[in-house]
């Protein structure tokens, strides 16, 4: 039975102006881009073309579809059961943190390879790095604990040769340390890019699992698929998103001279209160919190820098100056 057509907003407001996503997804344009994804395309209740976002399979092909059409980007593909990150949310932070650029820049955007941006945690699906280097032309360094994301990366970046020397892969050895171990003598970059681990257990990251999978299907399910996948490391840690982003901060530290703004996402409000505690007890320079919203969901991006103004002043002269 179709029920009452819905009448859509043209435009999704709560997105960024400049992100590529604000309208609803044409199926037909993302099909003629990936036809993998025709199988999965269906009416739903309201008549309207849609996937079921509780079938990892079919979330997947529209990454993989938004990606090509979009982004240029061919024969993206993830393994198994690791996450699927839902692309319009991953540009969004790419253009909030680029407008932080820009305010530092007297409202001119870095762009180019000039411009270095660390990914924390890239994943296997390399998300962060391959959107912001299309659209804003920047050099990223992805980093993982885990060897199967890190190899993953590689192949996507195999079979996109414009990607060639633009994105560094590197395997981070300790999963406490942040920067240690990536950053090499004297290596400087301009920012830094974070989607910590939310839950602080599995079980936390199984029951939230379930109350979004039973919302999608509009009825109470036990034991769904994870519909956008994740390893554990990709979805919890001890003490979860909070004490994630604390242990950056401090770390940031000691890396105070080696990049203008370090980043991170909390999709948590309760967590702010403990995570600014942490950057006043760092003594950073300046902290700026920018929400950001997706659909009903609401979150932020964490942004912190050691940078004096004079320091700002010579890093803009000698890394962003034409």
């Amino acid at each position: 039975m179709v029920k009452k057509k819905k009448e859509h907003p043209k435009v999704k407001l709560a997105l960024h102006k400049r992100n590529k996503h604000r309208e609803r997804y044409d199926f037909k344009q993302l099909t003629e881009s990936c036809l993998e994804l025709a199988q999965f395309v269906k009416l739903n209740n309201y008549g309207d073309e849609s996937i079921d976002f509780s079938n990892s399979t079919a979330v997947k092909m529209l990454n993989k579809a938004l990606l090509k059409h979009f982004y240029d980007i061919e024969n993206w593909d993830i393994p198994e059961n690791y996450l699927c990150p839902p692309i319009p949310g991953r540009a969004d932070y790419i253009h909030h943190i680029s407008d932080v650029l820009c305010a530092s820049n007297y409202g001119k955007f870095p762009k180019g390879e000039n411009v270095t941006c660390l990914d924390i945690g890239t994943g296997a699906n390399c998300v962060y790095p391959l959107i912001g280097q299309k659209e804003y032309g920047w050099s990223f360094i992805g980093t993982d604990i885990d060897t199967v994301a890190i190899e993953n990366g590689n192949k996507i970046l195999e079979h996109n040769p414009s990607l060639k020397g633009k994105i560094d892969l590197r395997f981070q050895n300790n999963s406490k340390d942040f920067f240690y171990g990536i950053l090499k003598k004297d290596e400087q970059i301009d920012l830094t890019v974070c989607n910590p681990p939310f839950h602080a257990s599995l079980a936390e990251a199984q029951a939230v699992n379930i109350r979004k999978v039973s919302n999608l299907k509009q009825k109470k399910v036990d034991k769904p698929a994870l519909n956008f996948g994740g390893q554990n490391n990709e979805l919890w840690c001890e003490g979860g998103e909070e004490r994630f982003v604390r242990e950056m901060i401090r770390e940031s530290k000691k890396f105070a001279d080696s990049c203008f703004w370090f980043s991170s996402l909390i999709s948590k409000q309760a967590n702010l209160k403990l995570v600014y505690a942490a950057l006043e007890k760092v003594e950073a320079v300046e902290v700026k919190t920018i929400p950001m919203g997706q659909g009903n969901k609401i979150s932020r991006i964490l942004v912190w820098t050691f940078l004096s103004k004079e320091q700002q002043q010579n890093w803009r002269n000698s890394r962003w100056k034409d």
